[in-house]
C-alpha cells in the first residue's frame, strides 16, 4: 500500500487545530429529514457574473435563483470580489445589449448609466446593493464568493471559497497538489484571523484533465470537491483513458480512509453558470445542479455548518425524502414524482480490497498525467435497489459506503447529453473505515455513530 503521508509543513499547528475544531463543532446527525425548525435549503455554490466571464449582471442573475425556488446563490467570480466601483461598456460586456435591455426592463429605477467618449457605460452593482435589494430574510440568501483561479505549467487549478471579505490570490505552487494546498492554507488561515466561517472547495477536477485522485488524497483542510458541475466543457463522466469524477470520488475517499488517516471527502452539484440569455442550450446554464442543505436557519454560518457535517446530499433533479443512518444501516428515500422509477446504489470499498494501480498510457508510449487505473475492488456496487427506498445493511468489514440515486427521468438541460437526473448521498464511514481517533463520525468520517 501508498505509505501514509506527513501533514503539509505548509499547514501550521494552528491551522490544524481550527480544521479539527470545525469539524467536531457540528453534532452528529444520524436521521437527515425536513422535521421541527429543520428544513432543506437548496443553493447554487458556483456562479459567474459580468464581474468576471458571466454574460448577465449580479441581480438579473440572483432574480433568476429566486424566481426559480432557490433558497440561497453564493457568487464565485473569479480572483474578484463585486466590492468595489466598476463600469463597463455596455457594447463590449459579456451580455452586450441584450443583457443590458433585460436589465433596464427588469430594473427600471435602477441602472446606472452614462456616456464615456460616446460609448455607453453601466456601472456594475456591488453585492453589498443587490444583497440589500434581491435577498428576503428566511426566504433567500446571497452569499459572497470567489473562484480562486490557479494554475500549475497548463493545467487550470480552481477552487471555490464561499463567505469571504477580501479577495483572495492565487498562491500557485511546483505542483497541481502544491497548488491546492497552498489555496487551502491561505483560506484556514483567513478564516482563523477573521473567525468567520469559510467554506472552501475544488471544483470540475476533469476541467483541463487537470486533478488526478492521486493529487487529491493528500490534501489537509479539503472536505469538498463537485463530482458533477453543470459546465458542459469539465468532462464529469471522464474518456476512455480517464476516471470519471465519481471513480475520482471513491478512489480519493478509500486512499484517504486507508493510507493517509484523513477524513472522508463530500461531493458537490453546482451550476458553474455562464450563460444565462437562451436557455436551454449547450452553453453553460442555471439550473442543472444544486445541493440540499439540512439547517434550522438560512445563514452564511448554519449552512457551511451543516455542510462540513455532511448534512446535506447533491442533486441534479432528484429529490430525496431523508438519509438515515445507523451504527447497522443507511437507508435512503426518494422524493417521488409520478410517472418516474429509481434506482439507488450502495457504493463503497470494503477491507481486503486489491490496493494496486497502474498508470494510463498514451498512444507514444509515455504515461498521462490522468488518475491511474485502480482495482474495480474500489468503490464497487455493494448493492442495487429498484424503488422510491433503500436500506443497504453493513456487513462489517466496509471502509465507506455512500449512495446514489438514479431517475428513469432524462435531465432536461444536461451538463452532458444523455445525463440522467440523479443524486448523491455523502459517504458514511464503515465498520471497517475507523483506524484512529481521527477517523470517529464527529471528526470528518462522516455521519455514523461508534459502536
Amino acid at each position: 500500500m501508498t505509505p501514509k503521508a506527513p501533514m503539509p509543513k505548509s499547514l501550521s499547528a494552528g491551522l490544524v487545530f481550527l480544521f479539527a475544531a470545525a469539524l467536531q463543532s457540528s453534532a452528529v446527525a444520524d436521521e437527515l429529514k425536513a422535521t421541527g425548525d429543520l428544513r432543506w435549503h437548496r443553493g447554487n455554490m458556483h456562479t459567474h457574473s459580468h464581474w468576471s466571464d458571466g454574460d448577465d449582471y449580479l441581480e438579473a442573475i440572483a432574480m433568476w435563483y429566486r424566481d426559480h425556488d432557490y433558497d440561497f446563490l453564493v457568487f464565485t467570480d473569479h480572483n474578484v470580489l463585486p466590492t468595489t466601483e466598476r463600469w463597463v461598456d455596455v457594447e463590449k460586456s459579456k451580455g452586450g445589449r441584450k443583457a443590458f435591455d433585460k436589465l433596464k426592463a427588469k430594473f427600471p429605477d435602477w441602472v446606472e448609466e452614462r456616456e464615456t467618449e460616446g460609448r455607453l457605460e453601466v456601472r456594475l452593482r456591488r453585492f453589498d446593493e443587490v444583497s440589500e435589494r434581491i435577498a428576503v430574510p428566511d426566504e433567500f440568501l446571497l452569499i459572497q464568493g470567489e473562484e480562486i483561479s490557479d494554475k500549475y505549467e497548463s493545467y487550470p487549478i480552481h477552487m471555490n471559497a464561499s463567505h469571504v471579505r477580501e479577495v483572495l490570490k492565487p498562491r500557485g505552487g511546483n505542483s497541481v497538489h502544491e497548488v491546492m494546498q497552498r489555496n487551502l492554507d491561505a483560506v484556514m488561515a483567513v478564516r482563523k484571523e477573521t473567525g468567520q466561517p469559510t467554506m472552501i472547495h475544488l471544483n470540475h477536477p476533469n476541467f483541463g484533465y487537470a486533478v488526478t485522485a492521486e493529487d487529491m488524497v493528500p490534501l489537509v483542510g479539503e472536505r469538498f470537491f463537485e463530482v458533477y458541475n453543470g459546465h458542459p466543457g469539465v468532462h464529469n463522466s471522464g474518456s476512455e483513458q480517464r476516471a470519471s469524477t465519481e471513480r475520482i470520488w471513491d478512489i480519493v475517499n478509500t486512499k484517504r480512509l486507508v493510507d493517509f488517516d484523513l477524513p472522508l471527502m463530500y461531493g458537490l452539484a453546482t451550476d458553474d453558470g455562464h450563460s444565462y440569455h437562451n436557455i436551454p442550450s449547450r452553453a453553460s446554464e442555471p439550473g442543472r445542479a444544486w445541493v440540499m442543505v439540512l439547517a434550522e436557519t438560512l445563514s452564511p454560518e448554519a449552512l457551511i455548518e451543516s455542510l462540513e457535517a455532511g448534512r446535506f446530499y447533491a442533486t441534479n433533479g432528484v429529490m430525496l425524502k431523508s438519509i438515515i443512518t445507523t451504527p447497522k444501516s443507511l437507508t435512503v428515500e426518494v422524493g417521488a414524482k409520478p410517472g418516474e422509477t429509481y434506482t439507488i446504489d450502495f457504493i463503497g470499498t470494503r477491507k481486503g480490497f486489491d490496493p494496486s494501480s497502474k498508470p494510463v498510457v498514451g498512444d507514444d508510449g509515455k504515461e498521462l498525467h490522468t488518475t491511474r487505473v485502480y482495482s474495480a475492488d474500489i468503490g464497487t456496487t455493494l448493492q442495487s435497489s429498484e424503488g422510491e427506498k433503500a436500506t443497504y445493511t453493513f456487513q462489517g468489514d466496509e471502509i465507506y459506503v455512500r449512495a446514489r440515486v438514479t431517475s428513469s427521468a432524462d435531465h432536461p438541460n444536461p451538463s452532458e447529453i444523455g445525463d440522467k437526473q440523479q443524486a448523491w448521498v455523502q459517504p458514511v464511514m464503515g465498520p471497517g473505515g475507523a483506524k484512529s481517533a481521527s477517523q470517529e463520525p464527529a471528526t470528518g468520517g462522516g455521519r455514523r455513530k461508534s459502536k
